[in-house]
């Protein structure tokens, strides 16, 4: 899958990009963290951090955090 979102379960930074990839009807791969940041050395691998969310659009080449910039970049380039 082009998109995969890095999510932890009850997060609500995750529960909003969830909802605007749901919106824009974008297709996407959850992958569950877990909780442990010391437990996430696959968000790190992929975006140098461990916090989550992180957007990761393979066929734009792009990897993102923070979730306000995630939803922006949903609304203006996948919708």
């Amino acid at each position: 899958m082009a998109i995969r979102l890095y999510a932890l379960d009850g997060c609500p930074y995750c529960e909003t990009v969830h909802d605007a990839l749901d919106d824009a009807g974008v297709e996407y791969e959850t992958e569950w963290v877990e909780a442990l940041h010391s437990k996430r050395a696959e968000v790190k691998r992929v975006s140098g951090q461990r916090g989550v969310p992180v957007l990761v659009d393979d066929e734009r080449g792009v990897t993102m955090a923070e979730s306000e910039k995630i939803v922006e970049y949903v609304e203006r380039t996948l919708a």
